[in-house]
C-alpha cells in the first residue's frame, strides 16, 4: 500500500523510525517532510501535502504526526477526502473504530503521548483495520 507521512519537529524522530517499520511490512512510504529537526518549523507545511495526496489517490493512507496530534488531525480534515483520527495512547480500540466507522484514510498520532512501541502497533491496527461498510456507517460518511 502507498503510505504518505509526514510531521513537524515534535513527531520528527518517531516518523523516521516508522518509515523504516512501514518499510518492513512491504509498503511504499512517500516522505512528505519535515526533512530535518528544527524547532521553528510549523506542522501545517507537512501535513497538508500527505493530506492532498491522499485525497487525490483513493488507494492510499496517510500517517501525520505531531506534540499531541489534535492541530495536525484538524489541519489534514480541511482538505476534502481526508478523514483523519487520533491516537495519542490508550485504548487501541478507538484506532480500530475510526477505521471500522468512520473509513479513516489518515492517522495522526501524538508522539509526545505515545512510544515507539505503541505507535507501531496503532499503525499495524490501522492499516490492517478495514472499514466495515455498514450501512449506518455509509449513510453517515454522505453526510460529510
Amino acid at each position: 500500500m502507498k503510505i504518505f507521512i509526514g510531521s513537524d519537529h515534535a513527531g520528527y524522530e518517531l516518523k523516521e523510525k516508522l518509515k523504516v517499520f512501514l518499510g518492513s511490512l512491504g509498503h511504499v512510504v512517500e516522505d512528505k517532510g519535515a526533512f530535518s529537526l528544527n524547532p521553528a518549523d510549523d506542522y501545517p507545511d507537512f501535513i497538508t501535502p500527505v493530506a492532498e495526496a491522499v485525497a487525490r489517490d483513493s488507494e492510499s493512507m496517510g500517517i501525520i504526526l505531531g506534540g499531541s496530534g489534535e492541530g495536525e488531525a484538524m489541519d489534514a480534515n480541511r482538505i476534502e477526502g481526508v478523514r483523519a483520527c487520533e491516537f495519542y495512547g490508550g485504548d487501541m480500540e478507538v484506532v480500530k473504530v475510526c477505521r471500522e466507522h468512520n473509513d479513516a484514510n489518515v492517522l495522526s498520532l501524538g508522539a509526545r503521548f505515545i512510544d515507539e512501541e505503541e505507535a507501531k502497533e496503532a499503525l499495524k491496527l490501522f492499516l490492517e483495520t478495514k472499514f466495515s461498510g455498514d450501512e449506518r456507517h455509509e449513510r453517515r460518511l454522505n453526510k460529510f
